[in-house]
């Protein structure tokens, strides 16, 4: 049995909350985005994005007479196709309407998502929102970030865990940028209790994952672990909104 819960805040220095934080429960689908561009255009980037990927997925379990714009990936499970077509045709929803309304110009956002399908979870992320796993008490990042600091990973110039690089934020994949999208989805099976987190750079990049860890580990659901996480980015300098979806799967 899946329980979920999302909290969301702007931070303590942002006016407005670029974040989207969505689930659906009977649909199994778990999704944060996190928005950028001028003028608000990132909370419209964040909200676009989630709804086209919350319709399509919803449209193919109901069984609608659907168009899959981009084939089927033969060598991926169905719900893995389901996953990558939505998130491909979120990019180009909000590539195209960034193209046709000169406000919104250059707008994009990260995303990431799940869907689980008993004890099946199909994943994905662009740009540096996380999904973390806690399983038998160690804490795992799922994800990888579409980041200039990931692109040193393994080089003489990789930047330590833990050091705030100033050019940590530069993303190199976002939805939005480009109306084609690389995209890269991954199956793995959930263990029984297992705990995920799906979150904003604003909660990952202020805790450790340490502080995340304990947190998910001793909260007794995951309106408390959502809440609380959100709660210890506040007590803090809070620069950036901030979002945490927290899922359990309860044998």
């Amino acid at each position: 049995m899946l329980q979920a819960h999302g909290v969301t805040h702007p931070g303590h220095v942002r006016k407005v909350n670029e974040d989207c934080v969505a689930f659906d429960l009977d649909l199994g689908l778990f999704i944060v985005a996190d928005g950028m561009g001028g003028h608000n255009a990132g909370e419209v980037a964040s909200a676009l994005a989630t709804e086209s990927v919350m319709s399509f997925v919803r449209r193919t379990q109901e069984g609608d007479d659907v168009t899959w714009p981009y084939g089927i990936d033969r060598a991926l499970s169905f719900h893995a196709n389901r996953l990558m077509t939505a998130i491909r045709l979120a990019n180009r929803r909000v590539f195209r309407t960034a193209e046709n309304r000169d406000e919104l110009s250059g707008m994009g956002t990260t995303i990431v998502a799940g869907l689980v399908d008993g004890d099946m979870l199909v994943f994905a992320g662009v740009g540096d929102s996380r999904i973390y796993s806690l399983a038998d008490g160690a804490l795992t990042q799922l994800t990888t970030d579409d980041s200039w600091i990931a692109t040193l990973r393994g080089t003489p110039a990789e930047v330590p865990p833990g050091v705030k690089h100033p050019m940590r934020h530069v993303l190199t994949s976002v939805v939005g940028a480009r109306e084609q999208l690389d995209l890269q989805v991954l199956e793995r099976r959930l263990r029984a209790d297992e705990i995920l987190l799906f979150c904003s750079d604003g909660l990952h990049g202020e805790l450790s994952d340490e502080q995340i860890a304990e947190v998910l580990a001793t909260s007794p659901d995951p309106e408390a672990a959502a809440t609380r996480l959100v709660a210890a980015v506040l007590e803090g300098r809070a620069p950036d909104n901030v979002t945490a979806l927290v899922v359990r799967q309860r044998a």
